[in-house]
């Protein structure tokens, strides 16, 4: 070996560093994925820090937000796959399907409101090779929203739903709100919308179908659109049950779901097992297993009604 070869070598080694210390050492590239980069997501950062993860040393971000577009996903998730990242974390159902569509070996840990049924695994024990995440269980709630409002609003008879029809999880969502509407005797008129640039369209729609009370589907896109959708329901005096509890500093009526910034944090530590090694199809899809009710007091004044006192003792958050 030349003289100038050894040199060039022994700077490298840099006093017995090993050759590909820089490559071993790179920082770990994380990929996000959904609609807006709302509160939840910073829950979910935050996390990742107190697992000993720092943007800019050992952790780099790619984002990639659809922004109201659910039709993006797909466009998006490839692009995070072709950079490539070490996993994708997508929120919400359209996006966890684009992800999980773009690689069949890329990691991709998912929150979201159903998984089996709307395709993402066969099974949450044992999730697909790739993929694995946590859920709201939205499904099941949407019968105890119809029951809260029953409860809330005196002489309920019509509701209207607003929801996204491009969300696979709207359509097992809306099977179950029809079916517990029948057994409560309830009339229930959908509202549907493809993107934000239809909820103003789909609200006025709404209003004037003069229902007595409205609930929003568990959905990404209307909740980044939640300071319209409240501000609506509220100037029209329409009851609403809301499904996050984002919606509860936008002025929602009644918040009735799974904590999303909880929900993350446990993403969070999905994402640190899998870049320490573990398989994605070895960690089981977990399930929210804490649900949080807030009810809104002034809100609730400004619509006219009076929450009954049984309600109120039951809510994790009474906003007076």
């Amino acid at each position: 070996m030349r003289r100038r070869d050894v040199v060039s070598l022994l700077a490298a080694l840099g006093a017995g560093a090993p050759v590909f210390a820089r490559a071993e050492t790179r920082p770990m590239r994380v990929g996000l994925l959904g609609s807006q980069p709302l509160a939840p997501i910073e829950s979910f950062k935050a996390k990742l820090n107190a697992l000993g993860y720092a943007e800019g040393k050992n952790l780099a971000f790619a984002e990639q937000w659809a922004q109201g577009r659910d039709d993006r996903f797909p466009a998006l998730a490839a692009a995070l796959a072709a950079l490539p990242v070490d996993v994708i974390v997508a929120w919400g159902t359209p996006a966890a399907i684009a992800a999980k569509r773009a690689s069949q070996t890329l990691p991709v840990v998912f929150v979201a409101g159903d998984a089996v049924n709307t395709g993402i695994v066969t099974n949450l024990a044992r999730p697909e090779a790739n993929v694995t995440g946590v859920i709201a269980i939205n499904v099941q709630l949407e019968e105890k929203r119809l029951e809260l409002l029953q409860e809330v609003v005196p002489n309920l008879r019509r509701v209207a739903v607003l929801a996204n029809s491009l969300n696979p999880l709207n359509t097992i969502n809306l099977k179950t709100t029809h079916r517990v509407a029948r057994e409560l005797k309830l009339a229930i008129e959908v509202f549907e919308v493809r993107s934000s640039a239809e909820i103003a369209g789909a609200l006025k729609r709404l209003v004037e179908s003069r229902p007595d009370a409205a609930l929003l589907a568990s959905d990404i896109l209307l909740l980044s659109n939640r300071k319209q959708i409240a501000e609506t329901m509220a100037a029209h005096r329409i009851p609403a049950i809301y499904p996050f509890h984002e919606y509860k500093d936008a002025g929602g009526f009644v918040v009735y779901g799974a904590n999303i910034s909880v929900l993350f944090e446990r993403a969070a530590e999905y994402v640190d097992r899998i870049l320490k090694g573990a398989k994605p199809g070895s960690l089981p899809v977990q399930q929210a297993t804490a649900f949080e009710l807030i009810v809104n007091l002034k809100a609730a004044a400004g619509l006219g009604l009076r929450v009954p006192s049984a309600v109120q003792v039951r809510a994790d958050e009474v906003i007076e």
